[in-house]
């Protein structure tokens, strides 16, 4: 196993790359120590379905997340049907095979840990 050897600090304010969305939504995203880790931020009436699908060109989003919310509520939807609401101060795991939608009228900000290789990119 390799061993780091520097220390890193980026800034999700300076991201390496910011993506954005059909519309109502964008992704910042830095990559340091080899992991991708984005600050996203979905606008309400943002669907997965209707703002991301045309990007990434299939029927669910295949990729899996691990994050925390910061503001804002999102819902999820998967391939299987399980469904759950997540809000402010919830930790998660969306595996892939989803859709999601934003909950409510406020902004959702989330981080996301190394979910977001590819993401919101065409396959």
């Amino acid at each position: 196993m390799a061993t780091m050897t520097q220390l890193e600090s980026k800034s999700l304010d300076s991201p390496d790359e910011a993506r954005q969305f059909v519309d109502k939504g964008k992704a910042d995203i830095v990559k340091i120590a080899g992991v991708t880790v984005g600050r996203t931020v979905f606008e309400p009436g943002w669907r997965w379905s209707e703002h991301v699908k045309p990007i990434a060109g299939t029927d669910s989003c295949q990729v899996d997340h691990i994050g925390y919310v910061l503001k804002g509520h999102m819902a999820l939807k998967m391939d299987d049907g399980a469904e759950r609401e997540f809000g402010p101060g919830d930790t998660f795991h969306m595996p892939p095979g989803h859709d999601a939608w934003i909950v409510g009228d406020e902004t959702c900000v989330l981080l996301d840990f190394g979910g977001l290789k590819g993401y919101a990119q065409a396959g």
